[in-house]
């Protein structure tokens, strides 16, 4: 099974469609390919007009639907590099990931929340889903979200242009 079908098949058991259009919220893009690099702006836990996982980590959001959160978050960052690229297999590496989690006092299992987007990455992309990550914990999230998570993607040498 190749990346693309990977994540199809991943995106199913979260309910989400990774050809859905991606909204955002502002005036920006939501990914930019600079040279072999792709950033892609914060993604919060939104399948099609509803944003899951409303309220606080380690409040009204349990450990899992916060992982799960974050789950989504990479499959809709994934989601973008595939509609931008055509496939994912331009991507070479994953140099960054920062996660953000809405998290009650008290909280600090923000790695376990994050773990969420990790296994997305490693489920998809096997071993250049490997990658450095931050997770840290904030008071507010756009929309209510519980969790937030950004990303840097390395493509391989020849997709430049894409």
């Amino acid at each position: 099974m190749n990346r693309d079908e990977k994540l199809i098949q991943i995106a199913a058991e979260f309910g989400f469609n990774p050809d859905e259009e991606i909204r955002i919220g502002g005036k920006y893009t939501p990914i930019l390919v600079d040279g072999n690099s792709a950033y892609i702006a914060g993604q919060i836990p939104r399948i099609g007009e509803v944003v899951h996982f409303v309220g606080v980590v380690g409040e009204s959001v349990s450990l899992d639907e916060g992982r799960r959160a974050a789950g989504v978050s990479a499959l809709r960052a994934l989601s973008l590099i595939r509609k931008r690229c055509g496939t994912l297999d331009v991507i070479a590496t994953v140099p960054r990931m920062t996660v953000y989690v809405r998290s009650a006092p008290g909280f600090t299992m923000q790695s376990e929340v994050a773990d969420g987007a990790s296994d997305v990455l490693y489920a998809v992309l096997g071993d250049a889903g490997v990658h450095t990550r931050t997770s840290v914990g904030v008071l507010q999230l756009p929309k209510g979200a519980s969790v937030e998570a950004d990303f840097i993607f390395g493509l391989k040498q020849g997709n430049a242009d894409i």
